[in-house]
């Protein structure tokens, strides 16, 4: 028997169903937009205010505050000079080309939005770590949202909010969240169950073996999740700037529309170095928590 044989045989929805299905579908989503899509924008209002407030702080600042503020920030993460002296020169090379304002931009969006979904997901990777319930349930939804198209993330957000900032942060969590949950629950499920036991013997409840134990153990892992939730946020500022959100996203999208070769490149490799001192903050600041804790 051939393959189109055989796929003939296959029972398939004609062309009418199919149409009906998606008529059905998007009149449903449509309808639940216009019913609940006011409310859904006044429930992120708060959310709205602080991302302006956070972001027009960022712009206002003197830029040598600024850096000395991020300066500050990288050295007590990681207690290293070279690290600290990287981040002075790498935004004084942001500013000094002229991506000052754009990095601010994306800054805000990239911060609150790490944020946002490290509350989200850590508590939902303890779940998963302490449940193999809910690990079951949870790890389609994880595959699903890491495999799906990123542009896919903007059509219900836009339908639902419009464009501009609180859809865009929105996207971003959504498509960034997923590596924070999964290397929580790694990282929990790795914990030596020998150390469990003897904090157990010592009378440690559940929950101060959680947040003694556990989490201090597993912190390379979550930092790593936190990592590569940022990268996924970078990665995603690009994209959202199709839906109005400004920053470095927009310049590299200008330049792909209008193929400006060294605006693109500037911008990219502005992304790439906050991609970088990230993950050197972050890399550093775990390491250092997992050396206190083996010290204690």
């Amino acid at each position: 028997m051939s393959d189109s044989s055989w796929l003939s045989e296959i029972p398939q929805l004609d062309r009418h169903q199919l149409l009906g299905i998606r008529k059905t579908l998007d009149g449903a989503y449509r309808s639940f937009s216009r019913e609940y899509g006011d409310s859904i924008e006044a429930f992120f209002d708060p959310l709205l205010t602080f991302l302006i407030w956070f972001e027009k702080l960022l712009l206002s600042s003197p830029w040598w505050i600024v850096i000395a503020v991020l300066a500050v920030f990288a050295y007590i993460a990681s207690r290293s000079w070279k690290l600290t002296l990287g981040v002075v020169v790498a935004f004084f090379l942001i500013g000094f080309f002229g991506m000052w304002d754009n990095t601010m931009r994306t800054m805000s969006i990239i911060l609150i939005s790490t944020m946002l979904a490290v509350i989200i997901g850590i508590p939902i990777g303890i779940s998963m770590a302490r449940s193999n319930r809910v690990q079951s349930v949870v790890t389609p939804i994880l595959d699903i949202m890491q495999t799906m198209p990123a542009f896919v993330y903007l059509i219900p957000v836009v339908m639902l909010l419009g464009i501009g900032k609180i859809p865009g942060v929105i996207a971003v969590i959504i498509y960034a969240v997923p590596p924070v949950i999964r290397l929580t629950n790694l990282g929990i499920r790795l914990v030596d169950k020998e150390v469990l036991e003897a904090a157990t013997a010592y009378g440690a409840s559940p929950m101060q073996r959680l947040f003694g134990v556990q989490l201090p153990l597993a912190m390379p892992n979550i930092m790593a999740g936190i990592n590569q939730t940022i990268m996924m946020a970078l990665a995603m500022v690009v994209i959202a700037s199709m839906i109005g959100v400004k920053g470095l996203g927009q310049p590299v999208l200008k330049s792909i529309t209008n193929q400006y070769f060294t605006l693109g490149l500037m911008n990219g490799l502005a992304i790439v170095a906050l991609a970088i001192i990230f993950d050197r903050i972050s890399q550093s600041y775990a390491k250092r928590t997992l050396q206190n804790f083996g010290g204690q």
